[in-house]
């Protein structure tokens, strides 16, 4: 596919530039961290649609500690810079985004979360750790 051709030259360019030294025997076998940005894993036989999971629902999240739903949110934000960086790049290409759908399956998802850590702020008997908590998810 042309979007692994792409990837592969931009992910190949960050590998060159590597300066060798001592830890350039080590980075060989770790990823390129720019990978993280592109969907490099897909195969050839890309054009066949494939099916991505739903978003997560309040209710869900409400199961949730407050430490999972962050490290969420974080696995959520990444997942958007990836998408929006793939569309990014196509649209640049004047090529199509393939499942627009994932990105508002993710912006929902964040957006629940904020909702749900909200709904704990706002119960959250201490007044000064429910404004401390409501500082906390303005600042996501």
């Amino acid at each position: 596919m042309y979007l692994r051709k792409i990837c592969g030259r931009i992910l190949s360019a960050a590998v060159k530039s590597d300066h060798g030294g001592p830890s350039a025997a080590a980075s060989t076998s770790v990823r390129n961290p720019l990978e993280q940005f592109f969907e490099v894993d897909r195969t050839a036989d890309d054009d066949k649609r494939l099916v991505y999971g739903r978003g997560w629902k309040a209710s869900e999240l409400r199961l949730k500690s407050w430490d999972d739903l962050h490290k969420l949110w974080y696995v959520l934000l990444k997942e958007k810079n990836m998408l929006m960086t793939q569309r990014q790049m196509l649209n640049t290409q004047n090529l199509r985004f393939p499942n627009p759908e994932r990105i508002s399956k993710v912006r929902k998802s964040m957006c629940r979360i904020k909702h749900v850590l909200t709904e704990r702020a706002i119960d959250e008997p201490d007044p000064r750790r429910s404004a401390e908590m409501k500082r906390m998810i303005n600042a996501l």
